[in-house]
């Protein structure tokens, strides 16, 4: 099972990270170790390597079947279910990398950072995937708020894109990218996450 994620994939959050309304010539694509996944309602531990943990709520996109350089047209029948999950960050560690020009693996990848909640099968969702609206709750209050309609690179064409690279297996994740909002999280938070009004996820941090 790989987990792929996009990067600076909402115009208002790279404005927010870097002060433009920037869009990648092609979608920028990064891998989390399969050690990352954190399923089930377990507890996210913040790791002891950073000062800034923040979260990133994301559509995330379950892949069924085999696929190698897939035509975003055919795009649509490589996957069956979606949810919302955490795209935890190491803030301090990725700033630190970025500086020195080199990958951010060691700030994104590292193991529980990848928190994923219950999948809604496809047929099941009431708007096109493309106009899905989730957000965060922590301790209560929404701190983060996506419309999928908002994406720079839309799910087909990273399906389409990842496909190029990689084969895509049964299984495989997709984190479609953040939008605006990102911020740190603390030991003792409760962290709830809605698709449309469906709770599909909640942890606690520790």
């Amino acid at each position: 099972m790989k987990i792929f994620a996009v990067g600076m994939n909402y115009a208002e959050h790279n404005k927010e990270l870097h002060e433009t309304l920037y869009k990648a010539e092609e979608p920028v694509i990064f891998t989390k170790a399969d050690s990352a996944l954190l399923t089930n309602g377990r507890p996210f531990f913040i790791p002891d390597f950073t000062q800034r943990c923040d979260y990133e709520t994301e559509l995330v996109v379950r892949i069924c079947r085999l696929g190698r350089s897939i035509s975003q047209r055919f795009a649509h029948r490589y996957y069956d279910a979606v949810t919302v999950g955490i795209d935890f960050t190491a803030r301090d560690v990725q700033a630190r990398l970025r500086s020195q020009g080199l990958p951010w693996e060691l700030a994104k990848g590292f193991d529980g950072s990848a928190v994923v909640g219950r999948f809604v099968p496809k047929e099941a969702l009431a708007r096109d995937i493309q106009d899905l609206h989730f957000h965060l709750d922590i301790n209560g209050e929404t701190v983060q708020r996506g419309h999928t309609a908002d994406m720079l690179y839309k799910v087909d064409e990273l399906v389409s894109f990842i496909s190029r690279f990689f084969t895509l297996k049964t299984g495989d994740l997709i984190y479609t990218g953040t939008p605006v909002g990102v911020g740190p999280v603390h030991i003792d938070d409760h962290l709830e996450g809605w698709l449309e009004d469906d709770k599909v996820l909640e942890f606690n941090v520790k």
